[in-house]
């Protein structure tokens, strides 16, 4: 497989090297090129000098023989803008870092599914790990074409949480309100904001972003925090 990567920081050396050791191709994207020059030391890898965030410096990497773009740069505006356009110019998969977990929601109703948060993903496992919980111990749950898919209910969505589920594709596991987890009873209800988890299967994953994509064009721009359309979250350690 062949990965590109816009940014050459310290998540993407790290990456990049366990990608290269596993027998893949990868590409990194730089503006500096003094750093370029230190990294290619070490790392038998194709570079690219230049702005990962215009489209002409990513056409240089071949999007359409590459699987994954990483967006993996310092600056959260940066690793949206270049997903924006890798995504245009047809990366099948494209994934955004950012810090600022204010632009999660951003991402998300720009189309940008697959976004990390590295920090507070590392908190989550420490917090959890300090309290004698395995973080791993789900992924390893979700197995064959099992996928979990999440996404933030729509003033549409309000009503009871039954009504989300449509027998033979989805069945909903449970929410998240102001970041506070509720495990669904009967009669729960669904409010707009809220983030729903459901499990399905992968080839329903294509309708069901479907479904909740729908009335996006007329939705309108989004303001940190708001509500957002649909989310994705695949286990980092099952195959698509």
């Amino acid at each position: 497989m062949r990965a590109v990567f816009i940014g050459a920081s310290s998540l993407t050396v790290m990456t990049a090297e366990i990608l290269l050791k596993r027998g893949h191709e990868v590409v990194i994207v730089e503006c500096n090129k003094e750093r370029i020059d230190e990294l290619s030391k070490d790392l038998d890898c194709g570079f690219v000098h230049g702005d990962g965030t215009t489209p002409a410096i990513q056409r240089e990497t071949d999007p359409a023989h590459s699987d994954f773009l990483f967006c993996l740069a310092t600056n959260d505006q940066v690793n949206i803008i270049a997903s924006l356009v890798g995504r245009s110019l047809g990366f099948p998969r494209v994934v955004t870092k950012i810090v600022n977990p204010e632009f999660e929601h951003i991402c998300l109703e720009l189309g940008l599914e697959e976004t990390i948060i590295p920090a507070g993903t590392m908190g989550r496992y420490l917090a959890d790990k300090f309290a004698g919980r395995d973080l791993l111990e789900l992924s390893g749950m979700i197995k064959d074409e099992a996928r979990v898919f999440s996404f933030v209910a729509r003033p549409e969505d309000e009503g009871p949480l039954e009504q989300i589920a449509i027998p033979g594709e989805l069945r909903p596991i449970c929410l998240y309100r102001d970041n506070a987890f509720i495990l669904p009873e009967e009669g729960t209800e669904v409010k707009a904001e809220d983030e729903v988890v459901v499990i399905t299967h992968q080839k329903f994953l294509a309708k069901l972003k479907e479904r909740w994509a729908a009335g996006k064009e007329n939705h309108q721009a989004p303001k940190a925090g708001s509500s957002v359309t649909f989310k994705e979250d695949e286990s980092p350690l099952n195959e698509p």
